[in-house]
Order: structure tokens, then C-alpha cells, then sequence
């Protein structure tokens, strides 16, 4: 992303969370985002501690800001950037005809034989079990 397209561009941590504290409150900053740090004996000093360190934290706060100044939120900030949003189909849906990528869907194999049963049928371990060897 350039920062021609980033609307947070040049505005500092501190002055985002002040600008929301000055907004809502520190009880609805908490209601809105329920982190400790906005719940239990709130200040900026140890706000900006913790979502300096905590990406998943700023990110809910940098979506807030921007809600609350009416701007776009970046693809980034969305919480669904790479992930498949599409609700699952009714069974008996028409399908669209779009096709579906499916990279994404883990693909299982159906067992076709207990391991157990597959090594007592090719020998294996039979001196141990006395099988096999009359």
C-alpha cells in the first residue's frame, strides 16, 4: 500500500488514541474494544505501551478511528483480508456458475484399512505373534 492511499498517514499513535478517548470515553472505549488496558485504570501512557505492542489490538483501534472520522478502512484493517468470506451454501442452492477456488480446502483421504490389519496381512511382525510361520 502507498501512503497516498493510507488514511493513517502521518497521524501519531498518541494523537489517534486521544482523539478517541475525547470522542467516547474510556467506558465506551472499552465497551467498543474490550482490552484491559481501556477497562482497568485507563491513561494513554499505558495505552500506547500496549498497542504499541500488540499489532491485533492497534489494528481494532486504528478500525475505530476511522469509523469514527468517516474514512474508508483499508483491506488491511478489515479482519477478513485472506480470508473467504462467502457463506456456505444450502444444500439444494442453485450454484451461480462461478467457479470456486479451492486451494484453500484441505483434502482428506477415506481410511481403507486399519494399519493394524494391513501389517497382518503382509507379514510383518509375524515371528512376533507366531502367524504365519506353521
Amino acid at each position: 500500500m502507498t501512503q497516498a492511499n493510507n488514511p493513517l498517514h502521518g497521524i501519531k499513535l498518541e494523537a489517534l488514541l486521544t482523539d478517541l478517548v475525547d470522542h467516547y470515553g474510556w467506558e465506551e472505549l472499552g465497551r467498543r474494544i474490550d482490552i484491559r488496558c481501556f477497562n482497568h485504570d485507563p491513561s494513554i501512557k499505558s495505552s500506547l505501551k500496549f498497542l504499541r505492542k500488540t499489532q491485533w489490538a492497534r489494528e481494532k483501534v486504528e478500525r475505530l478511528y476511522l469509523k469514527m472520522i468517516g474514512e474508508p478502512i483499508p483491506q488491511h484493517l478489515r479482519g477478513d483480508a485472506g480470508r473467504n468470506t462467502e457463506a456456505p451454501r444450502a444444500s439444494g442452492t442453485q450454484d451461480s456458475g462461478r467457479s470456486r477456488p479451492t486451494s484453500h480446502q484441505p483434502t482428506r483421504e477415506q481410511p481403507t484399512k486399519d494399519k493394524a490389519e494391513d501389517e497382518s496381512s503382509t507379514g510383518v511382525n509375524q515371528h512376533i505373534w507366531g502367524k504365519g510361520q506353521d
